[in-house]
């Protein structure tokens, strides 16, 4: 605007720089100018806290998102493979049944009645003509724990 002012009244000067030194305002309108360079500041910090607790929150999020997806990954690869593994055990099973029925058919009765009987506890297995066997547990004396 000085430069345009100076055209104006033709003074042959060309402004480079315009330096304003020691500028205050005015008495009457200091508190008001004061009021807005705080609210300016005020904004400003708000502003920066904002960011801080973006930076804070969403990366964090991100890498939790990412982590269950990643979980999620891996539980559905897990159950794949389990099932594809139990497939392949069934289908084992299965060739070595055409084989020998008989023998495979006694073979899984009894690796399913070792399974069921590990997870009963005390047992006690008699046959109905047998006698004289319940001493040999000492059930009176705790012995058969």
């Amino acid at each position: 605007m000085l430069q345009e002012l100076s055209n104006q009244y033709e003074l042959g000067i060309k402004v480079e720089q315009v330096v304003l030194q020691d500028v205050n305002a005015p008495e009457p309108v200091q508190p008001a100018f004061n009021e807005v360079n705080e609210a300016e500041q005020e904004k400003e910090k708000l502003i920066n806290q904002a960011k801080s607790e973006y930076n804070k929150v969403i990366p964090k999020a991100r890498g939790e998102a990412e982590r269950t997806i990643e979980k999620a990954r891996g539980y559905a690869l897990e159950r794949v493979n389990n099932a594809k593994g139990e497939a392949s055990k069934f289908n084992a099973v299965y060739r070595e049944f055409l084989k020998a029925p008989e023998v495979t058919r006694q073979r899984i009765y009894l690796e399913t009645m070792n399974e069921v009987m590990n997870k009963v506890g005390r047992k006690l297995i008699t046959d109905e003509e047998a006698t004289g066997i319940l001493p040999l547990f000492q059930l009176d004396k705790g012995g058969a724990k």
